[in-house]
């Protein structure tokens, strides 16, 4: 993938409705919502049709909707260790299907579980989470020990600009000694060795995506892979400590985040 291929797809990303983007509070209704139709059918029927993916930098994937609803026992390493992390009153922040909030209720921790899907709340909610919530994290006021973000979770940031906004809610979200525990990986390894991903418009991390389930066709939302190293500079910045604790086998990690003393 040549630089001029990377700055062409940038450009092409003009059906994006910025405005959407840019709003602090980014709900879905039921006709946008793709993820939460493809978890609602397999809730109710144990099976699901393709939830596609779409990027302009990227060619066409799909998610597994069948993994969204994965056990403790099929999770991988890094996840049992994020989850033996949790303390105190958690927030399982894009909890999709609720696979991580149900093992941390049934180990006793208080965990409310938001998601922006109304589609995905409603399933968290028949499948026995106990406080789901059909909201953004943006939005979010109630106080927490424990900030959970997994599955590539600090990508519903959108852009590393966003971080510093991000490190603010924090900043009135965590209760004193809180920690945010988060995942993501670092997607360098997927360009060429001879394109140079340091001259490149737009942090290399930095996507837009779309999904698709049967005929429902989601707007483009921004997503953040981001390296640790960046994102330990931007939680620096902002007061933050940023300590891998584990490194995954596809170049992902593990997080740990609190507020500097």
């Amino acid at each position: 993938m040549r630089l001029e291929d990377v700055a062409d797809r940038r450009t092409r990303i003009l059906d994006i409705d910025m405005h959407h983007m840019k709003k602090t509070h980014r709900l879905l209704d039921v006709q946008f919502d793709p993820m939460g139709a493809a978890i609602s059918d397999f809730w109710a029927n144990g099976k699901a049709s393709r939830l596609r993916v779409f990027s302009p930098m990227f060619d066409e994937d799909e998610i597994p909707v069948e993994t969204l609803f994965r056990g403790y026992n099929s999770m991988p390493p890094l996840e049992h260790h994020a989850l033996d992390l949790v303390k105190g009153r958690t927030l399982d922040v894009g909890a999709g299907a609720g696979c991580h909030s149900l093992v941390l209720q049934e180990r006793g921790i208080d965990v409310d579980a938001i998601d922006i899907s109304p589609l995905s709340v409603e399933t968290m909610r028949a499948r026995g989470v106990r406080h789901v919530f059909h909201e953004d994290l943006f939005s979010v006021s109630d106080r927490y020990d424990t900030i959970l973000m997994l599955m590539n979770g600090i990508g519903i940031v959108g852009t590393i600009a966003r971080l510093p906004q991000f490190f603010q809610l924090l900043d009135d979200i965590l209760l004193p000694n809180g920690q945010l525990i988060c995942d993501s990986t670092d997607i360098s390894y997927v360009f060429d060795d001879d394109e140079p991903i340091d001259e490149m418009i737009n942090y290399y991390g930095e996507l837009v995506y779309k999904m698709q389930y049967k005929d429902i066709l989601g707007k483009s939302f921004p997503w953040l892979y981001i390296d640790s190293r960046s994102l330990g500079d931007v939680a620096e910045a902002c007061g933050y400590n940023l300590r891998v604790v584990e490194n995954g086998k596809n170049h992902d990690y593990l997080a740990l985040i609190t507020k500097k003393q």
